[in-house]
């Protein structure tokens, strides 16, 4: 049997106008939606996803916390925390991240007095045509 390496998260710069938490925990569940952490699979421990982003372990903590309350981790103590082995929770993730995705197009379109809509048939129109605005 062949054991898998815990899962690291890649090294980023974030966004200071987010929480970091909420950064971590959607790097967490994109990459479960992707299948780049598997069923199963541990995650590195809170104090190592710290000291790779120099941020305070309570942060991570807060992370894996609410990851675990919506059922996309399980920490066993003294073992570490892994990736649950619910296969709903992909479909989940996915959800989670489309929903996300939404509300960024949702404030973009605000932000520029238009609607979802249009972005979406200007983005159409760009490909059928083939060109680049």
């Amino acid at each position: 049997m062949t054991l898998m390496e815990p899962w690291r998260p890649p090294a980023i710069s974030l966004d200071t106008n987010r929480s970091f938490f909420e950064q971590f925990a959607d790097m967490i569940r994109s990459a479960i939606a992707k299948g780049e952490l598997q069923a199963g699979q541990r995650i590195i421990a809170v104090r190592e996803f710290a000291s790779i982003f120099r941020v305070n372990p309570n942060t991570v903590m807060r992370t894996y916390a609410d990851l675990e309350r919506e059922g996309f981790l399980q920490t066993f103590r003294g073992q570490g925390t892994f990736v649950t082995k619910d296969p709903s929770i992909l479909e989940k993730s996915k959800k989670v991240l489309a929903r996300l995705a939404y509300e960024k197009w949702e404030e973009t379109a605000k932000s520029l007095g238009m609607t979802i809509e249009q972005i979406i048939e200007i983005a159409r129109k760009e490909n059928e045509e083939g060109e680049k605005l």
